[in-house]
C-alpha cells in the first residue's frame, strides 16, 4: 500500500512496485490510509509523513496502537533528527528523505518485506523469555520490562533488544544490528540502529544520558549488560 497525496509521486512509486511484480493500493490522505489497512492488511505500507486528513505520524500512531506491526517505510520532507527520531519512536521501520531514489526506495521495500522471514529463520530458543538483570525480553508475548515494569517498544526496537539479550555483554557492530532488522542491504543507513539505541535508552534506562545497561563500545558498537554484575557487594 502506498500512502502519498502527491499524484505524481504516487504514480511513479505504484510503477516501480509493479514492476517487481507487487499489487499495489494508492491512497491520498491518512485516514484512508487507516482504513484501507484495516480492511486489505498490506503487507508493507509506504507512508508519506506530509498528508490531508491526518498526516502520516497520526497513522503510525493510530495502526501501532492497534498493534498492527506491518513494515512501514515513511516519505518525508523533514530531514532534522527530532523528526526521524519521533517517527521511528512511533514504530516506523524505516524512513527515505525527500528526494529519493526510486531504485534505491525498492531496495529498501525488498529488505523490509524480506524480514519476516529472517525472523522465522530463527531456532526455538527464540521463543524463550531472555534475562539481563531485571531486564526481560519475551518474544513469544512480543513484550519487554524492567523491573516488572513494562516497557513499549517499537518493532525495530524490539528486533534489537532481543538480538542483543540472546548474547549479553557481546558487542554488537552496527551492521550486525542492521541485519536484525532490514537483512544486509547496502542501502541502510547505520544511522537508524543509533536512532533506535537512543530511542530505547530514553525507555530502559534510569539515566539515558549516561546509559548502565545499553552501553557504547566506542568505535565499535554496543553491548547489552546487567548493570548489578560489576557492582561491589557491600
Amino acid at each position: 500500500m502506498v500512502a502519498e497525496d502527491d499524484e505524481k509521486q504516487a504514480e511513479l512509486v505504484r510503477r516501480y512496485l509493479e514492476r517487481e511484480g507487487h499489487t499495489v493500493t494508492v491512497v491520498r490522505d491518512g485516514r484512508s490510509a487507516i482504513e484501507s489497512v484495516r480492511h486489505r492488511a498490506p503487507d508493507l505500507l509506504v507512508l508519506d509523513v506530509m498528508m490531508p486528513r491526518a498526516d502520516g505520524l497520526d497513522v503510525l500512531r493510530v495502526l501501532r496502537a492497534e498493534a498492527r506491526e506491518l513494515p512501514v517505510l515513511m516519505l518525508t520532507a523533514r530531514s532534522t533528527e527530532d523528526d526521524l527520531l519521533l517517527g521511528l519512536d512511533l514504530g516506523a521501520d524505516d524512513y527515505m528523505t525527500k528526494p529519493y531514489s526510486p531504485r534505491e526506495l525498492m531496495a529498501r521495500v525488498r529488505t523490509l518485506l524480506r524480514r519476516p522471514r529472517l525472523a522465522a529463520a530463527g531456532d526455538a530458543a527464540a521463543l524463550s523469555a531472555l534475562s539481563v538483570g531485571t531486564l526481560v525480553v519475551d518474544p513469544d508475548r512480543h513484550e519487554v520490562s524492567v523491573d516488572g515494569t513494562p516497557v513499549d517498544c517499537t518493532p525495530g526496537e524490539f528486533r534489537i533488544l532481543h538480538a542483543m539479550a540472546t548474547e549479553p555483554d557481546r558487542v554488537f557492530t552496527r551492521q550486525r544490528l542492521l541485519a536484525q532488522l532490514h537483512g544486509f542491504d547496502r542501502y541502510i543507513s547505520a544511522r537508524t540502529v543509533d536512532m533506535h539505541i537512543s530511542n530505547l535508552r530514553k525507555k530502559i534506562e534510569a539515566a539515558p544520558h549516561r546509559p548502565a545497561r545499553l552501553l557504547t563500545v566506542f568505535g565499535v558498537g554496543y553491548k547489552l549488560t546487567d548493570p548489578s554484575a560489576s557492582r561491589v557487594p557491600s
